[in-house]
């Protein structure tokens, strides 16, 4: 068995920080203490003045593969994850073809199996008429993270707007029913209006058209849904301040039935940026005015916004060049969420506990992720170390995206990721990626 020994660290786990050891061996978390040792071989490493912290899992990519490849790949989109400190993600439905039956479904498992550098789950996707395959998952419940329904329009055929379809999928589900909650009826209505009275449409229309109406709307009616059959649904990408009335702090997380989500995108940007980066930050749901953003914080402080992700959603710099309502939406950010939110907590706006319970343990919580998530004993060692005092700029030198570009090119962060480990392995250290190892299939604990 191979074996590592992280000694020094400042470990940030479950509402505590505290100095302290780890060992690691073969894949798994052996021991935590103090003053550890160990028999054997054994790779030391010395992280004093470093932060050690559970891997973060992001709930929400769009890696690309298969049949978009030309904007991103698993491997290419897991090796950024991995630089950043993500150690396990959960990816989207809305590839080339579009994950509309089983076997689709496990063709991308593969792809995930032979190329992915970090753990990897995929959503099984819905459609207006591919309700007998997507109730097919409910007998892997224990090995696919859960069913996305896109209620707002999307690539390809993954738009479900018919309400009997709707009704009947919330009923027969067994797994987490994830949503992307827009009303498009709502959209199209502000949409031909503004079109009335303006030939040329820019960025700074993108929130107008997908406005906070729509997005309340649609998350309200899969709320009735969820309410009415008892489903375990997670609304995706909160936007705005009005649809926070809808979400609860009143009970513990591993009670709730209804979760929610904010992407860090719509924590650090506003509908004022759209001056300065127009296309770079369109995106659905849109990015919307500043008084949303501060209700967000407040809302993800208060625990009525449950977990931070990233909606990772990359394009080619080409297709972001086109006019805005050519120009795909979507952003790459899988690479620096961790660094941005550590920047917050230097700018004291969250704790790095709650950081570490938003991106890590509530995630594992949320979708019954099998012994990770945490740092404990037995668990596997999916861990990031963070060097809180070497910054770092973000430069397309470093940016390890397909598409080659960022909306956070020349931001500087206060912090690093100086290793990161997937299931005991170091993929990532010293600024290098060692793709020697892959992830692993994430297995869920709904029995």
């Amino acid at each position: 068995m191979s074996s590592i020994i992280i000694k020094n660290a400042t470990i940030v786990n479950e509402g505590t920080q505290f100095l302290g050891d780890i060992l690691i061996k073969d894949q798994r978390i052996e021991k935590i203490g103090t003053g550890l040792q160990t028999k054997g071989a054994a790779t030391e490493i010395d992280a004093n003045g470093l932060l050690l912290l559970p891997g973060v899992i992001d709930d929400q990519v769009h890696f690309r593969e298969p049949g978009l490849t030309h904007k991103a790949t698993i491997f290419t989109e897991s090796r950024a994850a991995v630089a950043g400190g993500v150690t396990s993600f959960m990816e989207m439905p809305n590839t080339n073809p579009p994950v509309f039956t089983q076997a689709l479904l496990e063709d991308k498992y593969t792809i995930g199996k032979h190329t992915s550098l970090a753990n990897y789950s995929f959503f099984m996707g819905t459609s207006n008429d591919n309700y007998d395959e997507v109730m097919r998952t409910n007998e892997k419940k224990e090995e696919v993270c859960g069913i996305k329904i896109f209620m707002g329009s999307s690539t390809g055929n993954l738009l479900v707007d018919n309400a009997l379809v709707l009704e009947r999928i919330f009923e027969g589900s067994e797994l987490l029913i994830a949503t992307h909650c827009e009303e498009e009826a709502i959209i199209k209505s502000n949409y031909q209006q503004l079109k009335a009275n303006k030939e040329i449409l820019e960025p700074s229309d993108h929130p107008i058209i997908r406005n906070d109406e729509a997005c309340f709307e649609s998350s309200l009616k899969a709320i009735q849904f969820a309410h009415k059959f008892g489903t375990r649904l997670h609304i995706l990408h909160i936007t705005s301040e009005k649809e926070l009335q809808l979400f609860s702090n009143m009970l513990p997380l591993k009670d709730k039935r209804i979760t929610a989500e904010v992407c860090v995108h719509h924590l650090h940007f506003t509908a004022d940026d759209y001056a300065l980066l127009g296309n770079q930050i369109k995106c659905n749901p849109a990015i919307k005015a500043s008084h949303n953003r501060t209700a967000l914080w407040t809302a993800l402080n208060d625990d009525r916004l449950d977990i931070i992700a990233t909606d990772h959603a990359p394009h080619t710099w080409e297709e972001k060049q086109h006019a805005y309502e050519q120009a795909h939406a979507g952003l790459p950010l899988v690479q620096h969420s961790l660094q941005l939110m550590l920047q917050y907590v230097a700018d004291g706006k969250i704790s790095i506990e709650k950081v570490v319970h938003k991106m890590s343990h509530a995630v594992a919580t949320c979708f019954q992720i099998k012994e990770r998530g945490f740092i404990r004993e037995g668990y596997f060692a999916d861990l990031v170390l963070v060097n809180p005092n070497k910054p770092y700029t973000v430069t397309k030198d470093n940016i390890l995206y397909k598409c080659g570009w960022s909306p956070l090119e020349n931001t500087r962060f206060n912090a690093s990721i100086e290793k990161t480990f997937v299931n005991g392995h170091i993929v990532y250290g010293n600024n290098v990626v060692d793709e020697s190892k892959k992830g692993e299939r994430l297995q869920f604990d709904r029995r």
